[in-house]
């Protein structure tokens, strides 16, 4: 069984200190998080940024920096920005949303396909794919392409085939998000099987479906992603203490089902970083 990267999504644009204490605002706590999570067994961090006031989802350029910067000063963890955009206003948004790549981390989420999340719509328009994709490999960035369903696989193909992505591509299946494909493990089966032969991915699942999703990822020979973005409990009832406890958790499951967790730089040889 080849080695599983586990990734660890510390924040993301759900979850607040009124669903979980633990969930971190400032750069300093989400720093802090993607430290400790590498210290647990995760070899990737998936950062979002949120106003440290207030909570609220943002994507100041200065916020990101004070992270990366943070990290790097105590982790090798490799460290996947988000190009999500959360609450950008503006019209010149593709130029905003790209901005987090000028600070070079090792890898930036790309969305491609549009969906709905509640009442809100998460758009990623064609033309917003090709030119993230072309941005990420000027500046050396390694894209992991996330898709909420089947036509959004379609779609990254079609990128992949123009030759917009250095080998080997990077994909991210999201199971359970809004009102993507349910997160079940057929639709997940589905999903994986979509895909070309040989190329690395990886699965996530919301909420109660985040331990399922994982488990089939890692017997289906992929990698995983966890944290508060996707899942702020335990179990039933039992609120996570932090996201390095959730990386624990994965990194044991990978164990017991006779894998190896990936270290960095295991994590970059297989990205082809």
């Amino acid at each position: 069984m080849a080695k599983t990267i586990v990734s660890v999504a510390v924040v993301g644009s759900g979850p607040t200190k009124e669903m979980n204490p633990a969930v971190p605002y400032t750069p300093k706590d989400i720093a802090q998080a993607a430290i400790e999570s590498s210290r647990a067994g995760a070899s990737i961090a998936h950062i979002h940024v949120r106003d440290p006031e207030t909570g609220i989802v943002c994507s100041r350029l200065e916020l990101f920096a004070e992270v990366v910067d943070r990290i790097r000063q105590e982790s090798d963890i490799l460290i996947n920005l988000t190009t999500s955009g959360g609450n950008i206003p503006g019209k010149n948004i593709i130029e905003e949303r790209l901005e987090p790549v000028i600070l070079k981390p090792e890898i930036c989420s790309l969305d491609v396909g549009s969906l709905n999340f509640g009442d809100w719509m998460f758009l990623n328009p064609p033309e917003w794919g090709r030119a993230a994709a072309q941005r990420m490999r000027e500046q050396g960035v390694k894209p992991e392409i996330e898709v909420f369903d089947a036509g959004h696989i379609r779609q990254a193909l079609h990128l992949i085939d123009e030759g917009l992505f250095e080998d080997p591509p990077y994909i991210q299946l999201c199971m359970g998000a809004g009102w993507g494909i349910e997160a079940t493990p057929d639709n997940m089966l589905f999903m994986k099987n979509l895909l070309p032969p040989d190329i690395p991915w990886s699965v996530m699942g919301v909420g109660r479906t985040q331990l399922p999703m994982i488990t089939m990822g890692i017997i289906l020979g992929g990698h995983i992603r966890v944290g508060f973005e996707d899942n702020i409990y335990l179990r039933r009832g039992v609120l996570l203490k932090s996201n390095a406890q959730m990386v624990e958790v994965a990194v044991n499951l990978v164990e017991q089902l006779q894998g190896e967790v990936a270290t960095p730089s295991d994590a970059r040889e297989i990205l082809g970083i």
